[in-house]
């Protein structure tokens, strides 16, 4: 990716994260990344072509987050990495990640499929360890991770830090 792609992209995220993704438009992205609005078009075609652009960026920072879990093969150690999760995404990452959570609600759309792999990974992990629900445990510890991220990445006066340390006493790890 040149550059240019980079700052259109860089931009992009910015004002689809601050602005929302319907009320930003290709010239506004344009004016904050010093480019022209033709340029966008050529390397993205349109508005909805940034966003997929972006929306693949989403998927593998998630599968990066994701491998180190999916490929732990001790149970307790991929419960633990995944609680502690929310503490390894970066404080300059987190309009990336806040524009992430800001478009499922805007346009709907459905986290379960790029959550699939960390869901599997739990609820094998909750079996090995003989939960009476693995697969509701999974999904309780995901939708908890889910919350707080959001929390933190709404800078909520939550304290992150006691909550992963309650989740790892609530599954004695």
């Amino acid at each position: 990716m040149t550059e240019k792609q980079e700052k259109i992209l860089q931009a992009a995220l910015q004002l689809f994260a601050q602005e929302g993704f319907h009320a930003t438009s290709t010239s506004k992205v344009a004016k904050k990344a010093g480019v022209s609005e033709g340029l966008i078009f050529r390397h993205f075609g349109n508005k909805e072509g940034l966003l997929q652009a972006i929306l693949e960026e989403g998927e593998n920072r998630l599968k990066s987050l994701f491998v180190e879990i999916v490929m732990e093969p001790d149970p307790k150690e991929v419960i633990r990495k995944t609680i502690e999760m929310t503490n390894k995404i970066d404080v300059s990452d987190y309009d990336f990640w806040k524009l992430q959570f800001k478009l499922k609600w805007e346009l709907e759309i459905s986290g379960d499929k790029k959550m699939e792999p960390l869901n599997m990974a739990l609820t094998n992990a909750f079996r090995k360890l003989n939960y009476e629900s693995p697969e509701l445990e999974a999904q309780l510890l995901i939708l908890f991770i889910d919350g707080l991220g959001s929390a933190v990445l709404k800078g909520s006066k939550l304290n992150p830090d006691q909550m992963i340390q309650l989740l790892l006493k609530k599954y004695k790890i």
